[in-house]
């Protein structure tokens, strides 16, 4: 119950970091500032150059550690995190709750050092939830799905971002349900880089999906 509470207060710590970014529940991201460096495709990139500039991206001498983004082909749940981040730091956990035909954002989740914090993302995000202020009906009814799946522990990391040497880098690239993993040069400082997470439903280009369809009701959370 210790180790509850703490990762419990580690997420509360970010929780105002996760309720701007929940906010974009309300409407589609808008374009990008411009920035030197940046994670992740550009809109409207094909998926294919975005890989291959990944890749590209692993090559390097270099010993210097470096800022990541790894790329999962589905999502994963929580708990399968330290696994996929092969020891190395975790900076941020990107989460998104699929719908047929909805739109729903991607929750990036800042996270300090520690898989305690890493494990606790999803149930932070989707505490953080509760507080959005969505703009009209259809983005409260996509917000209360979103809360209630990630509540029921769904499968929905998608992503995230690491800091490592380059051949650990390299190494983790071959690992299980990993996409790709873009890799920032050596002098890239954290918190002034771009971040747009590729989603595994992103095949063809980096657009966000259609938001056509109907919302479905929240399913029913156990009682903890």
């Amino acid at each position: 119950m210790s180790d509850r509470r703490a990762a419990a207060s580690i997420g509360a710590a970010v929780a105002a970091m996760v309720a701007i970014v929940a906010l974009g529940a309300a409407t589609p991201p808008r374009p990008d500032v411009i920035s030197t460096d940046r994670l992740g495709p550009e809109s409207g990139e094909p998926v294919g150059d975005y890989l291959a500039r990944a890749r590209e991206s692993l090559s390097g001498t270099d010993t210097g550690d470096h800022w990541a983004l790894l790329s999962l082909t589905t999502g994963i749940p929580a708990a399968a995190i330290p696994e996929h981040a092969g020891g190395l730091r975790i900076s941020q956990v990107i989460l998104h709750v699929p719908i047929d035909r909805v739109y729903t954002p991607p929750i990036i989740v800042p996270v300090p050092a520690g898989d305690a914090a890493a494990l606790d993302a999803q149930h932070a995000a989707a505490g953080t939830l509760r507080y959005a202020t969505p703009a009209d009906d259809r983005a409260r009814q996509v917000a209360a799905t979103v809360t209630a799946r990630l509540r029921a522990d769904c499968p929905c990391v998608t992503g995230l971002v690491l800091r490592g040497a380059l051949d650990e880098l390299r190494n983790l690239a071959s690992g299980k349900d990993v996409r790709a993993i873009q890799v920032l040069p050596a002098d890239a400082s954290a918190g002034t880089f771009a971040l747009v997470p590729l989603l595994p439903e992103q095949t063809g280009t980096a657009v966000p999906g259609p938001d056509d369809g109907p919302i479905p009701v929240p399913d029913p959370v156990p009682a903890p």
